[in-house]
């Protein structure tokens, strides 16, 4: 810590390790505080909000001017009258992140039904379309391996970066499903279109996740477009018929 005193004025500089905010409180007669980060992400909190701030992906920068008049505490006070008033008008800056890799997973598991349910349309599909049979065993293998995408995955990102852990269980999964589904099939096309399937919605998850501001709109036309494709694939399928 540097301290350098000039008259009744000083200035403070410190390192911080850790933090996830920071709080002050408007002691002094008049309280003046200008906090400038690199963060992009900050959220200003308590009883004083910036009386001017800026916010970009350079950082942000702002500053507060508090008044002796607009606390609920005197200048000096006897005993601890007002020690709880303290904590009660304190105000400042959380260094809030708006997609950390914990929140990517659980938005990840919340989308967890779609390549399920994609997955097994297509089986559905090529057994509708193509006349074959599929055990609900195979089913079961197929489900349980996409299940494992999403242990891979929590595992993973807990000692690595999320989207490396998302490549490398994605990869893994789909190595198992496509060497698997290769057999079932017994035909280069119909692996080829499970492929594009797999890609196509792990990809869309994958380029929502990162999505701050558009996640819900990028999900809600990936999803519309996603019905709109089925909807066409299936149009001519006469279900009775194959019933």
């Amino acid at each position: 810590t540097n301290i350098a005193k000039v008259g009744s004025k000083f200035a403070m500089s410190f390192k911080l390790k850790g933090s996830s905010s920071l709080r002050f409180m408007p002691i002094g007669k008049t309280t003046t505080i200008s906090s400038k980060s690199t963060w992009q992400h900050p959220s200003f909190f308590g009883n004083f909000l910036p009386e001017n701030r800026s916010v970009s992906e350079a950082g942000y920068e702002a500053n507060w001017e508090i008044l002796h008049y607009n606390r609920d505490f005197p200048q000096s006070w006897t005993n601890n009258k007002y020690f709880s008033s303290l904590d009660d008008n304190s105000f400042g800056v959380k260094l809030y992140k708006s997609v950390d890799d914990y929140q990517k997973n659980s938005r990840t598991i919340k989308y967890a039904m779609l390549p399920i349910a994609l997955t097994f349309l297509t089986f559905f599909l090529v057994e509708i379309i193509k006349k074959r049979r599929f055990h609900p065993i195979q089913y079961a293998i197929v489900g349980f391996a996409i299940i494992l995408f999403y242990t891979l995955l929590i595992s993973l990102s807990e000692h690595i970066n999320f989207n490396t852990a998302y490549l490398i269980s994605f990869g893994v999964v789909f190595l198992l499903i496509i060497g698997y589904t290769a057999f079932m099939f017994k035909k280069l096309t119909l692996s080829l279109l499970l492929v594009g399937v797999l890609a196509g919605v792990y990809g869309f998850i994958f380029i929502t996740l990162q999505q701050e501001d558009y996640a819900l709109l990028f999900g809600s036309i990936g999803l519309t477009v996603i019905i709109a494709v089925t909807m066409y694939i299936t149009r001519n399928i006469n279900w009775y018929k194959n019933d």
